[in-house]
């Protein structure tokens, strides 16, 4: 790509490309170097013309700023952190899509990480991250208390825990009621007629894990049936593979329980597909549920039940709360919201109606 229009072998007006500076956008205007300054950070004070003629100079000639130095004197810079669990969850590229999209109506961009729903990678990526000034930082912590992420907090940067509640007054966080959530899919599952439910789940240090059984468990309560009516297979990542996986695991106990339950559809489509092949028959022989209601739910060979959450909107809200709190820190005030998930029925609980 061609730093400024011309001909040359590779060369622009004598200069090679990528060294076009302040000094070169000035000379081109017509201007003074702190006029050309001026314009890339505080054009009010510039006539409108002559912040016209720059701002041609600039395109023309292919100018990018040093983001180093604009962060150096700035102690920030116009970058926010965002670190998910699992970057290979759809549920997390459709949160990022809000975060984005906030953030380049802004005037930012987004640094994009996974802890890989690892507490030592966590705790690397964030000091990484702090080691680039960003301006804040939106994280959807391993463990449950989010201490990884007081690294920024302590050094005054922003943080908003994401898809995750904080018992904190002095901290932002959006999250949905997973507690809800689980007592939503097993009560359906129970209503339907089953008396024996499988809980397939990721392990018990992600609180979305933790809050999903007791919800669970709350609607077995309900129902006046005890926790054996409930097993738990626990996998070491939540994703279609351990979910295939666990369904394995239930093919080889001696019977099938009425309905299986998972953590998220990823791991309830790996347990469909084993299943579908094994021969049984959804929601016939066994029903299956899921949890975030991805795309892909609704495409499966048999069309997957699920809790829908909001992500996209958890992504805006959540980036908005975070550059709310960059612009005005002293008198920001701290929000933790709490979105209510809802229950898709589709044919691998209930079939759809003739």
């Amino acid at each position: 790509m061609s730093a400024a229009s011309g001909s040359g072998g590779g060369e622009t007006g004598g200069r090679e490309l990528g060294t076009v500076g302040i000094k070169q956008v000035a000379e081109h205007a017509g201007v003074s170097p702190g006029t050309v300054s001026n314009v890339l950070n505080r054009p009010e004070r510039v006539a409108a013309a002559t912040r016209a003629r720059v701002e041609r100079s600039i395109r023309e000639l292919g100018f990018v700023r040093n983001g180093s130095a604009s962060t150096l004197r700035a102690g920030h810079s116009s970058t926010i952190g965002l670190m998910v669990l699992d970057l290979a969850n759809p549920f997390f590229t459709d949160v990022a899509r809000g975060v984005e999209d906030v953030a380049s109506e802004r005037g930012y961009a987004v640094l994009l990480s996974s802890s890989a729903e690892s507490g030592e990678r966590e705790q690397r990526n964030l000091r990484v991250l702090a080691e680039q000034r960003v301006r804040g930082v939106l994280v959807t912590p391993v463990g449950d208390d989010g201490q990884n992420a007081d690294l920024l907090r302590d050094r005054g940067v922003p943080v908003v825990l994401l898809d995750h509640p904080t018992p904190r007054a002095n901290q932002c966080s959006v999250a949905v009621d997973d507690m809800a959530g689980g007592e939503l899919a097993v009560g359906h599952l129970l209503d339907r007629g089953a008396r024996s439910i499988a809980f397939v789940t990721g392990p018990s240090a992600l609180r979305q894990c933790t809050d999903r059984r007791k919800g669970a468990l709350r609607a077995l309560r309900a129902a006046g049936l005890g926790r054996n009516a409930m097993t738990e297979l626990t996998v070491p990542a939540m994703n279609a593979r351990n979910g295939q996986e666990a369904a394995h695991r239930l093919l080889e106990a001696k019977t099938l329980p009425d309905a299986v339950f998972c953590a998220n559809d990823l791991l309830a489509l790996g347990v469909l597909r084993v299943l579908l092949r094994a021969g049984v028959k959804v929601p016939a022989d066994v029903a299956v549920i899921g949890y975030d209601d991805i795309e892909f739910s609704a495409a499966a060979a048999v069309p997957l039940s699920s809790v829908r959450q909001p992500t996209y909107q958890l992504g805006r809200i959540a980036t908005e709360l975070l550059l709310e709190e960059c612009d005005d820190t002293e008198t920001h005030a701290h929000q933790q919201v709490m979105f209510q998930p809802e229950l898709v029925v589709r044919d691998s609980t209930e079939r759809s109606p003739r």
